[in-house]
């Protein structure tokens, strides 16, 4: 089973809202779209799942071209991050809703619901209504309505942004094991670069109706294409400022600089962009040979669960470090913070990767 999309492409009143695209999409994993709200995500599943007309391209779905067949022909299946379920169904008719269309006998339409019931352990709710459920229970059934379809594709539109923390956490665990070893392509968007890595998988990052990088999830992440990957694939947003290299030294303006080892230090002299994370901006430590004094002035502080976070300013320059453990800042103090240039990314002007540590 493939998906495959080539030089896909989407207008509304003249206007291109999803660039031409091109991708490879394959069983056996998570094949994940991540980027901020209205970045494309949501445009280019639709377009896949044949709900949004295309303006040129195919879409090729197990060698077979479908983009000309209605979303019934594809068999494919679709779960918002809103609970669609049928209001007057019972769970059990909701599951089974798409199976009783596709004309399938009433024995074998029993045996998928009662499968996909007894997965998503809903199996003691088939008889209530969606109103007589809590938001995990009904998501639980659309997402069983998938399973029980046995879609060739399976897109998943940002399912859990409607569920508690807690609930949350317990589906998205359990995702990977629910379409393990059935076959489909599973093709999951998200705005969130942490479920990104917790589900795996291939990523494909999107901005301004655009793929800018996809590969495997785990790679993507270590090794940002441009900056503009770099910037998706971060939360909180990902730290640049300008540099000058000169020789085997970098320089942030008049506030800090290192010496670069390994390919950076092969960069040609001239002005860079540099970025690092957040997790790699310490807020306490003392200068060393792996770390980098910064000053900056404290503007928003949050603790969140086990981590603390800290925006701040310096040289114009609006930074944010993130890191585990309970942290005290003052509002207004100028703090010293620390950054480990080995994790730095350096692009050129461009937005292009040059290379990343150095240290």
């Amino acid at each position: 089973m493939t998906l495959e999309v080539q030089g896909i492409s989407k207008q509304v009143a003249g206007i291109t809202h999803i660039k031409p695209t091109t991708l490879s999409l394959l069983p056996g994993h998570f094949n994940v779209l991540l980027g901020e709200t209205g970045a494309g995500k949501t445009s280019l599943i639709k377009m896949m799942a044949g709900l949004d007309p295309i303006a040129s391209g195919k879409i090729i779905i197990n060698g077979q071209d479908v983009t000309k067949l209605s979303p019934q022909k594809r068999n494919v299946s679709l779960v918002h991050q809103f609970f669609v379920n049928y209001p007057h169904m019972t769970v059990y008719d909701n599951i089974a809703s798409p199976l009783k269309v596709a004309g399938m006998a009433k024995s074998e339409i029993a045996g998928r619901v009662e499968e996909a019931a007894n997965i998503l352990q809903l199996t003691p709710m088939l008889k209530r209504r969606p109103h007589e459920l809590s938001g995990g229970q009904q998501q639980r059934t659309a997402l069983a309505r998938a399973i029980a379809k046995e879609s060739s594709a399976v897109f998943l539109d940002e399912p859990l942004a409607n569920l508690d923390y807690k609930l949350r956490e317990e589906l998205r665990d359990q995702l990977p094991e629910l379409f393990a070893g059935r076959g489909a392509v599973v093709v999951y968007a998200t705005s969130e670069p942490e479920e990104a890595l917790l589900l795996g998988g291939q990523t494909g990052l999107m901005e301004d109706g655009r793929v800018t990088q996809f590969g495997p999830t785990a790679e993507i992440y270590r090794n940002p294409a441009n900056l503009v990957s770099a910037q998706v694939f971060s939360d909180p947003p990902i730290n640049t400022a300008r540099i000058t290299k000169t020789g085997n030294k970098a320089k942030l303006g008049g506030h800090a600089e290192w010496k670069l080892t390994g390919d950076p230090s092969k960069l040609a002299d001239g002005d860079y962009t540099v970025a690092i994370r957040p997790i790699h901006v310490f807020p306490a430590g003392k200068p060393s040979a792996k770390r980098v004094a910064i000053s900056g002035t404290v503007q928003v502080t949050e603790l969140s669960g086990s981590d603390s976070s800290a925006h701040f300013r310096f040289g114009g320059e609006s930074w944010v470090s993130l890191a585990s453990g309970v942290h005290t800042f003052q509002i207004g103090e100028e703090h010293v913070f620390y950054l480990d240039p080995s994790h730095c990314f350096y692009f050129t002007a461009d937005g292009a990767l040059a290379a990343k540590g150095g240290r």
